[in-house]
């Protein structure tokens, strides 16, 4: 392989560079290397997302600084095209993956359907001296076990000699991608040095973080270790929290002290975790695990988040028993349907898992949230009547919401707060019924 002309390629933004997965990964990264002078195609099985973005239209909502503006510049520009068919990947010098990489909700092993498409699909269209960089979370011996094999398979070449292969894992979040992709340290592990030595020429177009080249398995580990870390730090919190409303204290104080002795910094606990990381990524760092290791602190992290969603119907049933109405009989208000505030992204939801558990108990149940378009609409007319609201996100609309006005739409003036949008003490100077996590 021509290492030196690759690099060359990159380093003068000649290099055609193809991206597939257009979502909250792939979508922003293509636009910012189109935005950098690269030649960008886009490749998205929907074509009614294809037809937006080539109309300068970003599919994404919820609240994304920088985004939509973009999409629209590099469109008009040329430089970024969308499309669903994979023959523009034999001309590219630069092809990055980014598509979902689920756990089976059973097994919790990876689901890899969509990362096996694609990389079948670029396969049967790579051409030698390609840099395949992948860009999607994938499990600590992915690399080797699965991308490796299937790419040499559909193409007929050698890794490391006919083409680079790479993982970059993404660290970006909803609400950040731009800043996150822009600013954010990455780690580039390639399957040899010279792989990652022209991830990092090609990275460093977009990146002002540091750009620290290693091996895959390296980068592998490093990704799924640090949202597993935050899972497990999220789940203390949230275990705080549970214990501080056995005990009779309010978690946001003692969170607030805590934090003020040194190297402190308790997370915020609330409603659940969602997502398409943190859900996820802290089964895909011990999938591959062999028999020798026995995970017990990710486990029961992950059951502890996983329980806090059933934790708020609890929460739920109680306030309204206080306020003198059965569950079965009761109309609640979810507010908030996104995992995230001020985010259109409804994967992994805490909100589904109460919504269906409250509907289970006989309860009717409204949902309202801004950003995403089915529960999208007036929220004084979705609440009419309910007997209670259950804050699942923090979205900056129900931060600014007045407590009087709510109350003179409700049947019954009952709150149940995931998210300490509303202190106790406010809520219930105001003549409202309050159940929150922690309080």
């Amino acid at each position: 392989m021509k290492h030196a002309n690759l690099k060359h390629r990159i380093q003068s933004k000649e290099a055609r560079v193809v991206v597939i997965g257009l979502g909250y990964v792939g979508l922003p990264v293509a636009c910012l290397f189109a935005e950098a002078g690269f030649p960008v195609v886009g490749i998205r099985r929907s074509q009614e997302k294809v037809d937006m973005i080539n109309r300068g239209e970003c599919p994404i909502e919820g609240k994304e600084p920088g985004l939509p503006e973009l999409v629209a510049r590099v469109v008009s520009e040329g430089n970024f095209v969308a499309t669903t068919d994979y023959e523009p990947c034999r001309r590219a010098e630069v092809a990055l993956i980014a598509v979902e990489t689920p756990v089976d909700p059973s097994s919790r092993k990876p689901r890899y359907k969509a990362l096996r498409g694609a990389l079948t699909d670029l396969g049967e269209h790579l051409s030698p001296g390609t840099l395949v960089i992948i860009e999607s979370t994938i499990a600590p011996g992915t690399m080797r076990g699965l991308v490796q094999p299937l790419l040499e398979e559909t193409s007929g070449l050698r890794a490391g000699e006919d083409f680079f292969l790479v993982n970059c894992p993404e660290r970006v979040m909803p609400g950040k991608l731009l800043h996150n992709i822009r600013h954010m340290h990455r780690v580039v592990g390639g399957m040899t040095p010279e792989a990652a030595q022209a991830a990092v020429a090609f990275y460093d177009h977009v990146v002002e973080g540091d750009l620290d080249p290693v091996d895959c398995l390296t980068a592998e580990l490093v990704k799924t270790m640090e949202n597993a870390y935050r899972d497990v730090q999220i789940a203390f919190a949230n275990e705080m929290a549970l214990l501080c409303e056995d005990l009779g204290a309010d978690v946001w104080q003692v969170r607030e002290l805590v934090n003020k002795s040194p190297y402190r910094a308790m997370h915020l606990p609330g409603a659940g975790v969602g997502g398409h990381c943190i859900p996820k990524d802290p089964w895909l760092l011990i999938a591959n695990a062999g028999d020798g290791f026995q995970p017990r602190l990710i486990p029961t992290a992950r059951a502890v988040n996983d329980g806090m969603p059933h934790h708020m119907v609890d929460l739920t049933v109680e306030a309204l028993e206080e306020a003198g109405v059965s569950i079965d009989e009761a109309k609640v208000a979810v507010l908030g349907y996104a995992y995230l505030e001020n985010s259109d992204d409804t994967r992994n939801s805490p909100s589904a898992v109460l919504v269906e558990e409250l509907r289970e108990l006989g309860a009717e149940v409204v949902i309202h949230d801004p950003y995403v378009a089915d529960y999208q609409g007036d929220l004084q007319e979705r609440v009419q009547g309910c007997d209670a609201l259950v804050v699942m996100v923090a979205h900056d609309d129900y931060r600014a919401l007045d407590l009087a006005d709510l109350q003179a739409a409700v049947g019954h003036a009952t709150i149940v707060d995931g998210r300490h949008v509303f202190p106790a003490s406010q809520a219930r100077a105001a003549g409202w019924t309050y159940r929150g996590v922690g309080t």
